[in-house]
């Protein structure tokens, strides 16, 4: 599949520097497979930390998530997405098995659980070299976009 950049910016709002997912893989209406590399000069490389840099598994998190907007946006029916935003209603069942370190490419899955109205709950992962990272529950909602 190898979505470009462009294709995930139609999809999600997510921007530099606060985009963390460099590519689309593969998906189905059930799951996606992101990748994304850390080059080492993410901002928060300065400050986390600065003799020892590993990426925050909050940032972590993000990743995933941002493939499971991902996942939701392309499973919508045309036009379903206008004027809404993909935004994180729960996370539960955390678990860090690796670090992550500058240098590192790690592959993002997110698989559909189950859809409750407005609410999408989900499974993902991050994989480094094969192996299971981080992987966690969590659920998002699509909310109208205001200026409020």
């Amino acid at each position: 599949m190898n979505a470009p950049l462009e294709q995930i910016h139609e999809l999600i709002p997510h921007r530099d520097p606060f985009l963390f997912v460099d590519e689309i893989l593969e998906q189905d209406e059930l799951r996606i497979l992101c990748r994304k590399t850390f080059t080492g000069e993410e901002f928060f490389f300065a400050g986390h930390y600065p003799h020892f840099p590993l990426v925050p598994g909050v940032i972590l998190c993000e990743a995933i998530m941002q493939a499971g907007a991902l996942l939701v946006a392309k499973t919508l029916p045309e036009g379903e997405e206008e004027g809404k935003l993909p935004v994180v209603a729960k996370m539960g069942e955390v678990r860090f098995k690796q670090m992550v370190r500058p240098g590192n490419t790690i592959l993002l899955e997110a698989k559909f659980k189950e859809k409750m109205g407005a609410f999408y709950f989900l499974h993902g992962k991050a994989m480094l070299g094969g192996k299971t990272i981080l992987q966690f529950e969590f659920a998002c909602v699509l909310t109208d976009k205001t200026t409020d």
